[in-house]
This record gives C-alpha cells, sequence and structure tokens, in this order.
C-alpha cells in the first residue's frame, strides 16, 4: 500500500493551487509527496454553467498563484502568454475573463499535475491507522469507476470537495425527476428537455439571473417565471472599501472577531456574495422587463416576495403552488421544466472525515484551517472552502485561494518538522 506525505481530495482550484505552492517549493525545502484524488474523470469547473457571454465575477489577479508569488509561470497572465493571446486580452481592458477563458485556464494548470492526480475515483472513507497509543496515518479509501475500491496511506490530508446542491425542501422528493435541476446541471439537463413553452427558476442570485438571460435567448417562444423571495434584484456591491472584505490580510480580522461579531459582520456584508447578481445583468433583466411593457405582451414574469409552498409532478407538467408573501395569497402555475438556482451547501467534508470524529470533534480550525484534534492524533487534516463561519465569505472564493494554499504549506511544513521523533520514524517505516 502506497504512503504519501499529503493526500488531497478533490482537484478543482483549491487543490490546484495547493499542487502549484508545493510544486513551487521543492527545491527550497523538503519535498512533498502529494496525491490528489478527482472524483472526475478529468478535470472540470462548472461545465453547465459555462454559458455564452457569462464572465467572472472576480478579478483574473485572484488567479491560483498571483497573490501569492507574482513571478509563478502558473498566472493567468502567463497562460495567456502561452496560448498567444496576451495582447489581445490586453485589448478587452477587463480585468473580467469569460468564464469559458478561466475554465481553460484551470483546466491548463491541472494537465501540468495530471501524475499527481487519481482521476475518476471517489473518496468514501477515511479511516485512522493507529501505533500503539497514537494515530501515525490515515487509511483513505476510494471507489472506482468500475466499481473496486483503492487504499492509501496518508501522513497528510487536505480535504477540498467543493460545494453540494442545496435542495429546497419542497423539491427534495423529485431528485429523479428529470424536468427538475439544480442550476449546476442546467446546459446537460435543459438540452435534453427539448422545445419547452414555460419554465420557473427559482432564485435571486447570479446563477438565476444568468440562467434567465439565457433561456431569454434560447427561444423566443420560451416564458420564464423568476420565482423569488426577496422584494427585488439586488446587486452586489463590489465597491472598493467593500471590496476589501474579499482581501487576505481581512482572513486574520474575521478570524479574530467572536461569534457575535462574525454574525454582525456576515449579516453586514451578505448581499456581496449571496442573493446579488452583477449590476450590468440586473439591468438586463430590468431591460427585458421594461420592453415587454412596451409592446404591450407579457412573456416573462418576475414573482417577487413568492415562496413555493407545494411541487406536484404530472403528466403535463410541474404544479408549484405559490406563496405570494405580500398578501399571503396563493396561485398554482403549470411549468415544463424547474431550474433551481438555489446555491450549495458545504458539509461534505463531515461525512467522509465521520471515522475520524472520536479525534477531531466537531471539525474546528485553526487560523492556517489545520482541522484541531486530540494528542496523540498525528497527521494533520487541513479544510479548503469549508471554513466560511470562521474566515470569511471569500473563504468559498477564489479571492484567497492563492494566499491559503501557502499558509497550509507553510503549517504542513512546521508540523512535519514538529512531529515527534517516533512519529516520524514510525511514518518512515509504512
Amino acid at each position: 500500500m502506497q504512503t504519501h506525505d499529503l493526500i488531497g481530495i478533490g482537484f478543482g482550484p483549491s487543490n490546484i493551487a495547493l499542487a502549484i505552492a508545493l510544486d513551487e517549493k521543492r527545491h527550497t525545502g523538503q519535498p512533498v509527496d502529494a496525491l490528489f484524488i478527482e472524483k472526475q474523470a478529468g478535470f472540470t469547473w462548472h461545465p453547465d454553467m459555462v454559458l455564452d457571454h457569462a464572465h467572472m465575477q472576480i478579478s483574473f489577479l485572484k488567479d491560483l498563484a498571483t497573490l501569492r508569488n507574482p513571478t509563478s509561470r502558473f498566472t493567468f497572465v502567463n497562460y495567456l502568454h502561452e496560448k498567444q493571446r496576451l495582447p489581445d486580452f490586453i485589448n478587452l481592458k477587463t480585468f473580467y475573463p469569460s468564464r469559458q477563458e478561466f475554465s481553460d485556464y484551470l483546466g491548463w494548470a491541472a494537465a501540468q499535475f495530471a501524475d499527481r492526480c487519481a482521476y475518476a475515483e471517489e473518496v468514501f472513507e477515511i479511516l485512522p491507522e493507529r501505533q500503539g497509543d497514537e494515530v501515525s496515518l490515515l487509511r483513505v479509501r476510494s471507489r472506482c469507476a468500475d466499481g473496486s475500491v483503492r487504499e492509501r496511506l496518508a501522513r497528510n490530508l487536505v480535504v477540498s470537495m467543493g460545494g453540494t446542491t442545496n435542495i429546497p425542501e419542497a423539491f427534495r422528493p423529485f431528485k429523479d425527476e428529470p424536468r427538475v435541476f439544480h442550476s449546476h446541471n442546467y446546459l446537460s439537463r435543459i438540452d435534453q428537455l427539448g422545445p419547452l413553452k414555460k419554465v420557473a427558476v427559482v432564485g435571486g442570485g447570479q446563477s438565476a439571473a444568468e440562467i434567465f438571460m439565457e433561456l431569454h435567448g434560447r427561444d423566443a417562444s420560451t416564458q420564464v417565471d423568476l420565482i423569488m423571495r426577496a422584494r427585488a434584484i439586488r446587486p452586489s456591491d463590489d465597491s472598493p472599501f467593500v471590496n476589501e472584505i474579499f482581501n487576505a490580510d481581512f482572513t486574520d480580522y474575521v478570524y479574530d472577531r467572536s461569534e457575535d461579531e462574525r454574525t454582525h459582520l456576515f449579516k453586514e456584508f451578505w448581499h456581496t456574495n449571496y442573493s446579488a447578481p452583477d449590476l450590468e445583468l440586473v439591468q438586463q433583466i430590468f431591460k427585458v422587463m421594461y420592453e415587454q411593457k412596451v409592446a404591450g405582451k407579457q412573456r416573462h414574469r418576475l414573482l417577487r416576495r413568492h415562496q413555493v409552498q407545494e411541487v406536484r409532478a404530472g403528466a403535463d407538467g410541474l404544479h408549484l403552488r405559490l406563496l405570494d408573501t405580500d398578501g399571503q395569497l396563493e396561485h398554482a402555475n403549470r411549468y415544463d421544466a424547474v431550474i433551481l438556482a438555489t446555491g450549495y451547501v458545504r458539509h461534505q467534508h463531515k461525512a467522509v472525515l465521520a471515522p475520524l470524529a472520536p479525534y477531531l470533534g466537531d471539525f474546528t480550525v485553526d487560523r492556517n484551517y489545520r482541522v484541531r484534534s486530540t494528542p496523540g492524533f498525528r497527521p494533520q487534516v487541513f479544510l479548503q472552502g469549508a471554513c466560511e463561519a470562521t474566515h470569511g465569505f471569500s473563504d468559498t472564493l477564489l479571492s484567497v485561494t492563492a494566499v491559503r494554499t501557502e499558509e497550509i504549506r507553510c503549517a504542513l511544513e512546521e508540523g512535519r518538522a514538529q512531529a515527534p521523533a517516533r512519529s516520524r520514524a514510525a511514518a518512515l517505516q509504512a
């Protein structure tokens, strides 16, 4: 059985950035034997939301490396140089590349670590390996596409599994209904349904707004209802002083606050990251609605302050019972498809780490994203993208990815240096 210094679960942007950080330090410190395990058959990054005209909401300078090492060969600028598009990109005069281009950049970076990633394997269990009164290693169990199980040993672990789709309670019984699906699967699922007369999009954030506009341009005969709990589509606040909350040094500020202070911060800045599309997109939707009024023909509707009370699937379509919370009035609508642009939850790490709960407790982390553990538990376990409650809104975004991976790398190096001699010898024997 192979033993690695580090195993990373998932190979999305966060762990790609970590692979880069480790690679760029291999000549200046003790090399780290790192392996990453990814359930997808190859690198993908939200492929079903790479819509025409969709662009990044974050500057290209917040890529996988620049804020950590501007001279890295893995910067977005160097990607453009190698692709021979740098002068043309400069002429675009933008900090926000298309989502398609940034996805290609991430795939370009991932491809350079193909020999350090095991694709098409899903990690389903992490078990402690005891030696005497200590846990010195972790047994990582993954299932391959053919159903076979592989096991590897790790001295340290980085969990970066991303989010899982947030499905409102009323829609949970319909997980196998092809006419109800999350925005995460938008392009592949919408194309399978063929022509649609009436579609509901549930949500009021960036994904909901993008899908609304995509459906508007897809087929002039399709009617779309945008169902949202809020009174208005509120644009994200990306003004300079507000945007400072996404700076890497703001992580220290958030982490050092009390729980009550963090709750106040999250409430104050909620609309910088959630239920807040780009202003340009909001203006496009308003223009569509206004032009309907001019033409005197209502094709789309914005159902504000509405909640889905009940869902029923029939041969003739999906029937939604909606509550208008302004007047407490209920009404029913029939749709050919319902798209849930309802965001993500980030608790997946707790399930895969459950066998380690006796040693990791409630999975609280220190400033360097390392899960606090009991004495005698020697492996270091780090979380990426699951620490928003203690580290701030930037934790699930690209904003701090490059800097965070350097902090994890340094913590990993420090932990290895401080490991008791007995544990190091046992690990080497393994």
